[in-house]
């Protein structure tokens, strides 16, 4: 892995602070593999890991111009990353505990979310979240959540880098949760489906 000299990195997120692109990447070339690695070893699932992987950048990015350069080190993004963690793994037990609830009998990997979980009014409010998104992420998206591809396969249909594929589906999952919290009188019978749709097998 590159060394980045304590000079180098606060040049980097000042140029970061600024909006420089190319800063971004170096940081995210210099950090996102032990990063991962970490965020791995608690996730237990290696697309759940990218996920969070990107949600941590996308995070850095989006507080850029709070950044201090002469106080930014990595534990800033490992914090990110135990909070997102926290959350996800938070909401994991949620849903394993609403599993329980609903059946002690039928396991989760055999749900047909669409067919035999919600009626269809609900189908119909998935789908506009889905319609919502845009054309690229939802293309992403349904091969994804509905036709089950992989990453990489959809990387190949679609043409694009597994990295943008990740973005996609990281901007999917959080447009599809603030649709869902939106309109919140439907979260309680669409629980299912959304730990579904964040939280796949």
């Amino acid at each position: 892995m590159e060394v980045i000299s304590a000079t180098d990195l606060k040049l980097l997120v000042s140029q970061l602070r600024d909006g420089n692109r190319h800063a971004f990447n170096s940081l995210y070339r210099y950090y996102s593999q032990p990063l991962l690695k970490k965020i791995k070893t608690l996730v237990k699932n290696e697309e759940d890991a990218q996920e969070i992987l990107q949600d941590v950048f996308l995070r850095l990015w989006s507080a850029r111009t709070s950044l201090d350069p002469e106080r930014f080190c990595k534990r800033y993004l490992y914090q990110i990353a135990s909070n997102l963690i926290h959350n996800h793994l938070r909401n994991l037990a949620l849903a394993h505990k609403k599993e329980a609830m609903f059946s002690q009998d039928v396991r989760w990997e055999y749900f047909h979310v669409e067919e035999q979980l919600i009626e269809k009014e609900n189908e119909d409010i998935l789908n506009t979240a889905i319609e919502n998104l845009s054309e690229q992420c939802r293309k992403v998206y349904i091969l994804s959540k509905i036709d089950g591809k992989s990453h990489r396969e959809i990387s190949e249909i679609l043409k694009l880098s597994i990295a943008t594929v990740n973005n996609h589906m990281v901007k999917g999952n959080r447009e599809i949760r603030e649709f869902f919290m939106r309109n919140a009188e439907m979260l309680s019978s669409l629980f299912f489906v959304i730990s579904a749709c964040i939280f796949p097998k």
